[in-house]
């Protein structure tokens, strides 16, 4: 018997975010914002411009299409995983060509690490 303090919610209600929860979404946030800064700093014009905007919807797209909670099309959790992980490393990758590996590299760690514990407490 499951105890009181690791009950599982009412039906139509949500549970309280966590502190993983919040790192995680900090982690999608900073995926973005470092694609947008890519696209702008790392292209020439127009190109800049193309990639700026264009990068980052398009990982808003995949995110909303597969990753979020209240996600377009629902995949299996694997599926889930390997789009989040894309975005993650496209992000990587970006701060890695900027010459900033370092901030790239800890940005993986945390990113992955918190996708990690987030996508266990949503299989349980």
């Amino acid at each position: 018997m499951a105890s009181p303090d690791h009950a599982a919610p009412a039906p139509g209600t949500r549970a309280p975010l966590s502190a993983v929860d919040l790192v995680a979404f900090l982690c999608e946030l900073f995926a973005f914002f470092t694609l947008a800064f890519w696209g702008f700093a790392g292209w020439v014009f127009p190109w800049n411009i193309v990639f700026g905007v264009g990068l980052p919807v398009v990982a808003i797209l995949l995110w909303a299409l597969f990753v979020s909670p209240r996600a377009v099309i629902r995949v299996h959790p694997f599926i889930r995983a390997v789009v989040e992980l894309l975005v993650y490393a496209a992000a990587t990758i970006a701060w890695w060509d900027m010459g900033q590996a370092w901030i790239g590299l800890a940005f993986a760690v945390v990113a992955v690490t918190a996708g990690v514990i987030a996508g266990r407490r949503r299989l349980t």
